[in-house]
């Protein structure tokens, strides 16, 4: 990944510029990285460089996969083909000239269910939405790009009253989470590697910018340390 798209911020780290919005519009979850950002610069003196990327192109993804795996056939149609994350890809630059990138934080966050609504303004239920189903493709994609490595810093935060205690919704989620917990977070694999299950947090309520970003910033740190455990500090570091 060139240093052209580098993470641009200020001397001081505290206002970190993402390009992660759709037309100008800041999300919460944008909110909650610039907080993540600002935090890593802290926790790591400001000697890691930051990447973030709006989306992942599928050819991109396939020339990682068959560095680490050049045995195994892999395809794709489209150069301009993506996986577009609600928040983006936050990744730790390696050396320059590595061909590798090294994601610490993926975030998606998912609204669905408007029957509270309906309810309120006297109309009827409608069927479930989908929403949650649309994640499926992102999965599929990000977890085989991530095959690699034994961390997978996913998480999607979801909302909505599809996700109220008594909705049968909540089983379609945990599926995606490969029977994992929801509202804990997953970043290291388990069963050498077998379920690479990623972070879902779900409830009927939104959540808030502090909310997600102390969840975030948590899989971020933990997602640095590990790969300077993997590949030694000293591939990430910047130059004196």
């Amino acid at each position: 990944m060139s240093r052209k798209h580098q993470l641009r911020t200020d001397r001081s780290l505290k206002s970190p510029i993402i390009n992660a919005t759709s037309k100008g519009q800041e999300t919460e979850v944008v909110k909650a990285l610039h907080d993540v950002v600002t935090h890593l610069g802290n926790k790591f003196d400001k000697k890691i460089s930051l990447v973030h990327e709006k989306q992942w192109h599928l050819k991109n993804i396939v020339s990682e996969l068959k560095l680490s795996f050049p045995e195994i056939e892999f395809h794709y149609h489209f150069d301009s083909s993506t996986i577009r994350p609600d928040g983006g890809i936050l990744y730790i630059q390696g050396k320059p000239g590595d061909r590798l990138s090294y994601p610490i934080l993926i975030a998606e966050v998912k609204n669905q269910g408007t029957n509270d609504l309906r309810a309120a303004e006297g109309l009827p239920k409608q069927s479930k939405g989908n929403a949650i189903e649309r994640l499926g493709k992102n999965l599929i994609g990000l977890r085989t790009a991530l095959l690699r490595e034994s961390i997978f810093p996913f998480v999607c935060f979801g909302y909505g009253c599809d996700f109220e205690a008594d909705s049968s919704i909540l089983d379609r989620v945990t599926t995606m989470a490969m029977f994992g917990k929801l509202n804990k977070t997953y970043l290291h694999n388990e069963e050498g590697g077998k379920f690479n299950r990623g972070s879902f947090y779900f409830r009927p309520r939104q959540w808030s910018v502090s909310e997600m970003a102390t969840v975030m910033k948590d899989i971020a740190e933990r997602s640095v340390l590990y790969y300077f455990s993997k590949y030694r500090e000293s591939h990430f570091l910047k130059p004196e």
